[in-house]
């Protein structure tokens, strides 16, 4: 079979995202990191088992030109592989400012495509993220109330999605009111056409349950790009197979046993990731990173990974962490400036990251996008193999590093994902 699917993420952890959404629908995944100078079958083996292709970015809060530019290169990657449906995938929480990134990429796809319009469907019904009305719920609360306005990178202080769309974006923003989607897939395809007939070539889409993920996906399995958080591809797996593009597999998900001791790296500040923090700490130690002491030198990082290593030695999993609530990350960006305080946090992330699995870390979970970014930088990681899922949203991986025997099993977590238990668990449902 060729490739179905091929996606665009604009972050490592919101890629994961939607690999496993994807094979949860049956779909054998792959994940690479950033886009390869070379093709699918010099990255990976058993190219002809492979479904779909996720391109992880670092492109959510990067200057628009530059979002525009990689996923222009990865789009002409992914056709050149010959995927049916291009997929652009952004986060539930439309993480973006007003001057884009989501807006301005996604109509460079579309021009690129030459397609009319496509739809924008971030909702995820399975951890809380809901549309109804343009407006986004995290949970029971507007997105402008869910702590979101706090985020320091592209904080989201306005929850109508129109809005914040039609200032990102040169054509008309359309939306997709869930009166019409309760009447089904023809009622959504009328109403799709009626609106590109008026110029609107971004479409918010309302969603509210799984059901109308699945309207949603019979509606638009023909299009040449959607585009949308981790939800949709819940559902397109069916379409898919339903057209005879994807065949039956039984253990899509399927990784080899996983070995090595087990680490957690974090570096988001949100609310989720705080709680998961303070629940790993009641059970396990933990070392607080903090960017003002990193920026003094080296002997900050140096007490952290000594601190790992003798907690490793005893064979209990080991937390290090920069999470930290909004008033102290922002004295630290006020001290440091945005930028210097994030690439401080990030570069002892990734530094971490390859000193302790070069000694033995087989098991690595990693909290945050931009972090999960370093990480898998740091490391060298081009592919991983998308396995079982610990919480919505995030599944195990599996990557081959370079003089390294066993693979190294990888959990990437979006910073607003997973139960207050997912770092206590996530080893536990690792084979």
């Amino acid at each position: 079979m060729a490739v179905v699917l091929g996606a665009i993420a604009d972050d490592f952890t919101g890629a994961t995202d939607l690999a496993n959404n994807l094979v949860r629908g049956g779909m054998r995944c792959v994940q690479l990191i950033g886009v390869p100078g070379q093709g699918l079958g010099e990255l990976v083996e058993g190219t002809d088992e492979i479904d779909a292709v996720v391109i992880a970015l670092k492109s959510r809060s990067c200057p628009p030109a530059e979002a525009v530019r990689d996923s222009l290169r990865a789009l002409e990657w992914l056709r050149a592989e010959g995927a049916r449906q291009l997929y652009f995938k952004y986060c539930s929480t439309f993480d973006s400012t007003d001057e884009g990134n989501i807006g301005p990429v996604s109509e460079a796809l579309l021009e690129r495509l030459e397609a009319p319009f496509t739809v924008m469907v971030p909702a995820f019904p399975a951890n809380g993220r809901t549309v109804y009305q343009g407006h986004l719920f995290v949970g029971d609360r507007l997105l402008s109330e869910s702590g979101m306005q706090h985020h320091p990178l592209t904080p989201m202080r306005d929850a109508d999605l129109v809005r914040v769309l039609s200032r990102q974006s040169r054509y008309p923003v359309g939306l997709l009111p869930w009166s019409t989607l309760a009447q089904g897939a023809p009622a959504v395809s009328r109403q799709l056409e009626e609106l590109t007939g008026q110029g609107v070539r971004q479409v918010i889409c309302d969603t509210l349950d799984r059901n109308d993920l699945a309207v949603l996906a019979e509606a638009t399995v023909d299009l040449p790009l959607v585009s949308g958080g981790s939800g949709l591809g819940q559902a397109l797996p069916a379409q898919y197979r339903h057209r005879g593009w994807l065949g039956e597999v039984s253990a899509a998900g399927a990784l080899a046993p996983a070995s090595g001791s087990a680490l957690v790296l974090s570096g988001s500040c949100s609310r989720a990731t705080l709680a998961q923090v303070d629940a790993f700490l009641t059970r396990f130690p933990g070392f607080p990173l903090d960017p003002l002491m990193l920026a003094q030198g080296p002997e900050h990082l140096r007490q952290a990974l000594a601190f790992a290593r003798r907690h490793l030695a005893g064979g209990r999993p080991v937390l290090v962490y920069a999470s930290a609530e909004a008033e102290r990350v922002s004295r630290a960006q006020q001290a440091l400036g945005r930028e210097r305080a994030g690439e401080l946090v990030e570069q002892a992330l990734g530094e971490l990251a390859v000193a302790l699995v070069d000694e033995g870390v087989g098991r690595l979970v990693v909290a945050g996008g931009e972090s999960s970014g370093a990480v898998v930088s740091a490391l060298g990681v081009r592919a991983l193999r998308i396995g079982e899922q610990i919480d919505p949203g995030v599944p195990w991986t599996q990557t081959t590093l370079a003089e390294h025997e066993a693979p190294l099993s990888l959990a990437l977590k979006s910073g607003n994902f997973g139960g207050e238990d997912f770092f206590l668990r996530a080893f536990e449902v690792l084979p």
